[in-house]
This record gives C-alpha cells, sequence and structure tokens, in this order.
C-alpha cells in the first residue's frame, strides 16, 4: 500500500527532490532504485517492469514498494512522471537522425557509426543549457576564483576534463594542481591545500575510488569543493559545496565528453574573468 503520509510528486523534479531528501532512510534494495531512476530516466519512462528491475539488480516488486514509498498506488503511476518528463524535451539530434533512417536515407557502416556519436555529442549538448543552474554555476566559478590554488581531481574517463582545464588554467595565468601524478603522490599534494585553495573534482558511474577519496579529503579539511558528476547519488554530490549534474548520452555505450568539456571550458574562463576583473 502506499504511503498515506506521503503526497505523490506532481513533476520530475519534485520526485527528484523528493528522493534525494530520503535517500539516507531508504532500505538498500530502495537506494538501488532510486539510483537506478535518477541515472536513467528515459529507461524508466520506456522500458517494462521486469526489464527495468532487471536493469536495476531488483526483483519486480521492489520497484513497486519503491513507488508506494513515495506515495503512488503502484510503478505505472510513478512511470507516468518520467514519461511526462520525455514529453517535455524538445527534438534532439538523435531524434532528427532517427527520422531521416525512418525515411529510407542509409549509410555505410563507418559513417553510420560517425552520424551516431554525432547525434550523440548533439544530444549531450542539446541537454546541457537545462542541466546546469545559472546561479549554482555562478557560486561555482566565484569559489574557484577566489582561490590561490585549484586543485584538479580525476581519474580514468573524467581525466581528460581535468587534463584540458590544468592546461587552459595555464595559458589564462591560473594557478592549479592536477593531481593524478606518476610519482604516486596524490595525498602529499593534497595535505599542502590550505583554506585559501579550492577543488574541482569530476567523476562519472562507475565512480573512481580514489576521486571519491580525494574529495572527501580536500572537504574534511574544510577547502571548498567544486563538482562534476553523473548522478545526484553520487560520492562527489556528498561532500561538494556546489555540484553539477550532467548525463551525457552515448554510442553503444561509449559516451563521449563533448557537454562535460563544454562545461568545463565556460567554467575555466569564468574563473580567468573574474580573477582578471579583481
Amino acid at each position: 500500500m502506499p504511503d498515506l503520509s506521503i503526497i505523490a510528486a506532481p513533476d520530475f523534479d519534485s520526485l527528484r527532490t523528493a528522493i534525494l531528501e530520503r535517500k539516507s532512510t531508504l532500505p538498500k534494495r530502495l537506494v538501488q532504485v532510486a539510483a537506478y531512476a535518477l541515472d536513467h530516466p528515459d529507461e524508466i519512462a520506456f522500458g517494462t517492469a521486469a526489464s527495468i528491475a532487471n536493469a536495476a539488480g531488483v526483483q519486480p516488486s521492489t520497484l513497486v514498494r519503491f513507488a508506494q514509498s513515495f506515495g503512488f498506488e503502484g510503478f505505472s503511476g510513478l512511470q507516468q512522471i518520467f514519461r511526462a518528463r520525455l514529453r517535455e524535451r524538445t527534438s534532439t539530434y538523435e531524434d532528427r537522425l532517427r527520422k531521416l533512417a525512418a525515411e529510407g536515407v542509409e549509410a555505410e557502416e563507418s559513417a553510420a557509426i560517425f552520424n551516431s556519436f554525432v547525434a550523440a555529442a548533439h544530444a549531450s549538448l542539446d541537454a546541457l543549457a537545462s542541466a546546469i543552474d545559472p546561479d549554482a554555476f555562478e557560486r561555482a566559478a566565484e569559489i574557484l576564483a577566489r582561490a590561490e590554488t585549484i586543485y584538479l581531481i580525476a581519474k580514468r574517463r573524467a581525466f581528460p576534463i581535468a587534463a584540458y582545464m590544468a592546461y587552459a588554467f595555464g595559458k589564462l595565468k591560473v594557478r592549479c594542481q592536477l593531481v593524478g601524478t606518476e610519482a604516486g603522490i596524490d595525498d602529499d599534494l593534497l595535505a599542502m591545500a590550505g583554506p585559501k585553495d579550492a577543488g574541482f573534482a569530476v567523476s562519472f558511474s562507475p565512480y573512481a575510488p580514489e576521486s571519491a577519496m580525494q574529495a572527501r579529503t580536500l572537504a574534511g579539511n574544510g577547502i571548498p569543493l567544486v563538482a562534476l558528476t553523473d548522478s545526484a547519488l553520487s560520492p562527489l554530490a556528498e561532500c561538494a559545496d556546489v555540484w553539477f549534474e550532467l548525463v551525457e548520452a552515448d554510442h553503444a555505450g561509449f559516451r563521449s565528453l563533448s557537454a562535460s568539456m563544454a562545461f568545463a571550458m565556460a567554467l575555466t574562463v569564468s574563473v580567468a574573468e573574474k580573477r582578471q576583473r579583481r
């Protein structure tokens, strides 16, 4: 039975807020569903209860319990919220490519792969503006602009973002330190960070344990932290002063960094502009 003390959320943003507010009190399996729902909202909208449960690694009955814990009669009621979110979105470049394919426009295999990656990049960039809150972006730029040294934390797929920010900050005469040395002295570098410094961390699912640990270290030492990640349930979201959720589109499981790079460069230049005005 649904929890009658809880009113079902009227839209996706309200539901997302409710999930984040209650994530620390939910049972383990419901947290698993919450993480999957926030990370894969399109799959929740399109999938069946069986396919979604399989992808989330839970039983279909767990989906019902999750929906009822947020005031819905059953899973289908919650699913309508995710479908409404899709209807509100504008047509993406990927949609246009699918339309061309339906109209009989064919391409050779390599060209089709190229077009698919281009479509994924366009989809990511189309979603970028709506994913980033301007006020939060302003706060993030202000935090980093005040820092004497900006510590850049990233591993694995996220590493190119931090590496390019380090290059751009160097060109813009902004002092930074890329945390990712061949000598293995990352912890020693982080130990030098002081209250006048700041950190910028990037990590995407599956989250690099080193990045999460290093971000928590900075935050635990009172160093202001800005983070870019792909889920509200990311470990970076728990310790950052300001964090941004950005999910890249993919082709065949390969995600590009198109939107993430655009975001990172906008933030880098914004920081440099603020410092110059001072």
